[in-house]
């Protein structure tokens, strides 16, 4: 097996993957979700019609592994007679990863609750892993992810409810409209609400919504943070039985949310609280499963963890819209190393290039169809597919319809490339 695997694989510039399909509860159902689509072409297999599908993973996490395809086969079987992950075949070929990316994290050793990882393992844990299509037909948790010192504590002090001591920033792309809960409302905003939602005052406390009524800008600005941080906590610690009380008022009335349209992204850093509403998107992550939830979830909840973590930060998030690098592909860079991603729109009987970049790549097609070209050879690619490529290959596409596609990578700014 390993012959056959070395002989064919050693040397692809692309490799053609199966992803995994999480079916969460919150997912779109059927044929009303993206990921169901997208999973159906990408493995051959058909879709149930009362099923959630709520996530396309396409990387090496081994809850949600992708699987190297035969090149150019239809019928979405893995190599040989046994599944070979991405995260098996990166362990064999380490060069794909480049220099840089080695050079960066190829000493380090991760200590975790599992043992410690020598570089090649935590180069696998750190990259790839967390580029997802996401589905979503209801609220998500109420949640957070902590910074690498918290993700440290928690992880020390709650091993089996925080498993790593990685932070997990963020950043979410849209596919269609995406609503999507994150950050806090300015002071201005929030007296706004405590004068017209009275049952937000009801569950605060007026004691606590009289300071917030009373501040101006000029009181500071961590005065301002320690009165949110109070009025929060009390909102999110608040029983079930007044909760329940004034849900029905508030849903009418309270508008929260922020509507991504298609083609803008959203990044999350670190303690900044957000939940995913309804949609379709891209999601980039960095490796790691510490969430802090406290609201809208039926899994473990730490209000405490979560409203004492928070920066509370004020204002509408920032929107990223894509820096363009050509007439058809832009780039979305968030503030972090671990990851960027690129969005290329090509129209019927165009063409265009991604020039080589010293680490690798995951391609993601989510309409239409067309070739990628590496040097002499060449892939049919559709709607469906995910691909990787190694570091430093040129890969030029064209299209006979218009073609969708995605590509996560090391963030440029890593190389100091862009």
């Amino acid at each position: 097996m390993d012959a056959e695997f070395n002989h064919r694989y050693h040397h692809a510039p692309l490799l053609r993957l199966r992803g995994s399909v999480q079916n969460y509860n919150w997912g779109k159902t059927g044929t009303d979700s993206h990921v169901a689509r997208l999973f159906a072409f990408n493995s051959a297999s058909k879709i149930e019609l009362d099923k959630p599908y709520a996530e396309l993973w396409m990387g090496t996490h081994e809850s949600g592994p992708s699987f190297l395809l035969e090149s150019g086969v239809e019928n979405g079987a893995p190599i040989g007679s046994q599944c070979i992950t991405l995260k098996e075949w990166i362990a064999k070929n380490p060069n794909v990863l480049g220099d840089k990316v080695f050079d960066k994290w190829g000493s380090d050793l991760l200590s975790c609750s599992s043992g410690v990882y020598s570089w090649k393992q935590w180069m696998l844990l750190t990259y790839g892993s967390g580029f997802r299509v996401l589905s979503v037909a209801k609220a998500l948790s109420i949640q957070a992810h902590p910074d690498k010192e918290l993700a440290k504590m928690l992880h020390k002090l709650q091993p089996d409810v925080y498993k790593d001591d990685n932070h997990k920033p963020e950043m979410a792309l849209a596919i269609t409209e995406f609503e999507v809960l994150c950050g806090f409302i300015c002071l201005k905003e929030l007296k706004v609400v405590l004068h017209n939602i009275p049952e937000i005052v009801e569950l605060v406390g007026s004691t606590d919504a009289n300071q917030v009524l009373h501040m101006n800008e000029q009181d500071g600005e961590e005065k301002v943070k320690s009165v949110l941080r109070s009025i929060f906590t009390l909102l999110m610690s608040a029983s079930k039985e007044m909760t329940t009380k004034v849900i029905s008022k508030l849903k009418n009335r309270l508008q929260m949310e922020s509507q991504l349209n298609p083609g803008e992204a959203l990044y999350l850093g670190a303690n900044e609280p957000h939940a995913y509403l309804y949609g379709d998107c891209i999601e980039c992550m960095a490796t790691s499963d510490n969430v802090v939830r406290a609201g809208l979830t039926p899994k473990h909840r730490d209000v405490q963890t979560l409203c004492s973590m928070l920066t509370y930060k004020q204002g509408f998030p920032e929107i990223l819209k894509g820096l363009p690098l050509s007439p058809y592909i832009k780039r979305y860079l968030p503030p972090f190393d671990e990851f960027e991603v690129d969005s290329c729109v090509l129209p019927r009987g165009a063409s265009t290039m991604f020039p080589a970049v010293p680490g690798p790549s995951i391609f993601v097609i989510t309409a239409g169809e067309g070739k990628m070209h590496t040097g002499s050879s060449k892939e049919l690619v559709t709607e469906g597919d995910v691909l990787f490529a190694p570091a430093n290959i040129d890969i030029s596409i064209t299209t006979a319809s218009e073609l969708h596609l995605y590509r996560a990578g090391v963030n440029s700014r890593f190389f100091k490339i862009l």
